[in-house]
């Protein structure tokens, strides 16, 4: 049974553009070998974008957060680094304008219920890397555990950040009190 590996939002605006941090540089390889193992193991990869249009501010995020970023067709809204070159091996990407990918949860459900009429499950686990860890990251972990409820979802610690190292460390104890799996966490 093949593994998922959802890489969540590794875009140049949260790695060193207009929300990027300090930290967030130093997972470009770690993510890129982490893509290339999967692949060559034949598993699934699929990437979400924070993707906003040039309305950002006026909506309820953008009043929130009011920093623009990941506008659809800027340099911000791309994949950063070596992890920009392996986005042609994607068995799916989720353009989200919210924190969680309704397109990558729909697309699980209907993964599950196909694997549930073989009387089996959908994925042998799910495993999310990228970023932020206490927002996207977080979000669509919870998500996937929701769509593949007895599916192991995974979280690498050593793939993903935030610009809060405090927030950093409560996203990845929530996670964990939501059964999801957090590996590498030191």
């Amino acid at each position: 049974m093949k593994r998922l590996l959802v890489v969540v939002d590794f875009q140049n605006d949260f790695v060193d553009g207009a929300l990027g941090f300090s930290g967030a540089e130093r997972l470009e390889g770690p993510i890129a070998e982490k893509i290339r193992a999967y692949c060559d193991a034949y598993d699934e990869v699929v990437f979400t974008f924070d993707t906003h249009r040039r309305d950002y501010l006026n909506t309820q995020e953008g009043r929130n957060l009011p920093v623009e970023h990941c506008i659809d067709g800027t340099p911000g809204h791309d994949l950063h680094g070596s992890v920009a070159g392996l986005l042609d091996r994607a068995t799916a990407v989720f353009d989200k304008p919210t924190f969680g990918s309704e397109g990558l949860f729909d697309w699980l459900r209907t993964a599950q219920k196909a694997a549930e009429e073989l009387g089996r499950a959908p994925f042998a686990s799910i495993e999310l890397v990228g970023l932020v860890s206490n927002i996207c990251v977080i979000a669509n972990a919870v998500l996937a555990k929701t769509a593949c409820p007895e599916v192991p979802v995974i979280v690498d610690a050593a793939c993903t950040a935030s610009f809060d190292p405090s927030l950093n460390e409560k996203a990845l104890d929530v996670m964990e009190g939501l059964q999801i799996q957090v590996i590498n966490r030191h």
